[in-house]
């Protein structure tokens, strides 16, 4: 069996201060997926034990953004960005290929309050998909990260107050939709039809004392890997962060 998490730890340099990720490394992942690390790899050294192989994508600016992929065994190869400036300039996207998928860690960019952004989000979107669909030409692709989109009003705390509002657009929620038309499963919603169930809280208004929250971090798998979901949960009694832990188990290797 293969475990696969993913966490947006909102600053990874907070997050091993605060020894948060001790909780995650009960958990026994054989890969992690980060987002919004705001820290490159020699700033922070091996930050699991248990996942000796890093993998970073760093920013050109520093403290912002980043992601990284630790895992148990090393990596057939890994690459950064997408080969694409949209991307590759805010460190928001690694690849570790293994042998018998591909794992992406992703933190895909906010439309921002008001939205000044949401044309660039769109852009992005198209890329990210052609780029995973490539991808998955090869062999099946598991996605994880910060997808910055409550997908269906079950995914949101407050749908109606919210609707329109970077995160809940009609656009990002329809291009999350044509994502994972292009042959991708949604891995929590697959096996789990309930609600009130959310990744991201508010620091602002103690959304998380009320479970006032958003489910915008996801692992998704292409559909050729449907048969190996064992499991998919959200960890969501772990702390750290303003975002909590997802993970799935697929049966076999990676």
């Amino acid at each position: 069996m293969s475990r696969i998490l993913s966490w947006n730890v909102n600053g990874l340099r907070s997050v091993l201060a605060k020894a948060a990720l001790e909780p995650v490394a009960r958990e026994r992942p054989d890969v992690l997926c980060l987002q919004e690390v705001r820290a490159r790899e020699d700033q922070v050294g091996i930050v699991m034990p248990d996942l000796p192989c890093q993998y970073f994508a760093a920013t050109r600016r520093p403290g912002y953004s980043g992601t990284a992929i630790l895992s148990r065994v090393p990596a057939v190869s890994w690459t950064q960005g997408m080969d694409h400036t949209v991307s590759d300039d805010e460190g928001r996207l690694v690849t570790a290929e293994f042998p018998t998928l591909y794992v992406v860690s992703v933190y895909v960019p906010n439309s921002q309050r008001g939205l000044p952004r949401l044309g660039f989000r769109l852009r992005w979107d198209r890329i990210f998909r052609a780029y995973v669909s490539a991808l998955s030409l090869k062999k099946p692709v598991v996605f994880c990260g910060d997808m910055n989109v409550a997908h269906e009003e079950i995914d949101i705390a407050r749908p109606r107050e919210n609707r329109m509002n970077a995160g809940f657009t009609d656009q990002e929620r329809r291009s999350f939709t044509r994502l994972l038309r292009a042959g991708f499963l949604d891995t929590f919603r697959a096996l789990h039809a309930e609600g009130d169930r959310y990744t991201w809280w508010s620091w602002a208004t103690r959304a998380r004392e009320r479970n006032i929250g958003w489910r915008i971090d996801y692992i998704c798998i292409s559909e050729a890997l449907r048969g190996r979901l064992r499991d998919a949960f959200i960890l969501d009694s772990l702390m750290g962060s303003d975002h909590c832990p997802v993970g799935i188990e697929l049966e076999g290797d990676l």
